[in-house]
This record gives C-alpha cells, sequence and structure tokens, in this order.
C-alpha cells in the first residue's frame, strides 16, 4: 500500500523521520525530496548529490525513489532508487544527463519523489554500509 499526505504526517509521529522537513514537499501520494548542494552535471555524465534531508524509515515503510517529471524532461535519470526499512542519513542520489545540454540543480531544489510503501510483516531492518550516511558516500565496494 502506497502512502498518502495523511499517511505521512501519521507516520511520522509514529518514527518516520523526514529532516528538514519542507511542506512544499508533501505531495498527495509522496515527498520531494531536494538537493543538499548546489551542481551542473555536463551532458552525458553523471553527478552524485546528496539529499538535504536525512531520513529514517522505521521497520515497516520502504521507499522507491524517482526523478521528479520536470527533471526527467530535461534528461535527468536516477541510478538506484530504493531505501529500505531501517535505514538512516542522507541519501545519495546518483544523478545522469542523458541529454545534450547542462542541467542546473540548486541547492534545496525538489529534485527527487520519494514514494513511501507500507511493508506487510516486516522481519529485519536495513543494517548495510551506508547506515547513518551523511552528505554524498561514494560507493562502498
Amino acid at each position: 500500500m502506497m502512502l498518502s499526505d495523511r499517511d505521512i504526517r501519521r507516520k511520522m509521529s509514529e518514527g518516520l523521520l523526514i529532516k528538514p522537513f519542507n511542506e512544499d514537499s508533501l505531495q498527495p501520494a509522496s515527498y520531494d525530496l531536494r538537493a543538499g548542494e548546489s551542481t551542473v552535471i555536463q551532458p552525458k555524465a553523471f553527478a552524485l548529490v546528496g539529499s538535504l534531508e536525512r531520513v529514517e524509515m522505521p521497520l515497516d515503510v520502504a521507499s522507491i525513489l524517482k526523478v521528479r517529471s520536470s527533471y526527467a524532461r530535461k534528461g535527468l535519470i536516477l541510478g538506484g532508487g530504493f531505501i529500505d526499512p531501517g535505514f538512516r542519513g542522507n541519501l545519495t542520489l546518483c544523478l545522469s544527463n542523458m541529454s545534450d545540454k547542462e542541467i542546473e540543480i540548486s541547492y534545496g531544489e525538489r529534485i527527487v519523489q520519494m514514494l513511501l510503501f507500507r511493508v506487510t510483516s516486516p522481519n529485519s531492518m536495513y543494517k548495510g554500509k551506508y547506515q547513518d550516511s551523511n552528505g554524498v558516500v561514494k560507493a562502498k565496494l
């Protein structure tokens, strides 16, 4: 079940953390994550951009990330994009510019939609190497 804006607000009092929370980022069935830094992504290149928000997912919530449609129309795509229950930290957004023009992203701009889903019968939480990420975190292979 996808969480609505009402569900997201309720979950924020039950363990979901989105900080700093921006009222303008709350959509009818998603939350728009903002860029934690300004950057220019060159044509046919990618950049790692940290989310402004720190998130903490409770045991019964997972999330899928998608580029906002206004950026997708410019040629931006997102690599990765899943948040497990129990994850804590800033998100590193792996953004690729598939267009022939530079794409500018300003600090605080809403760039990625976070779609939240209820996890039925939760059993375990994320304990991976990106737990408690702060800012951009490069690949830990």
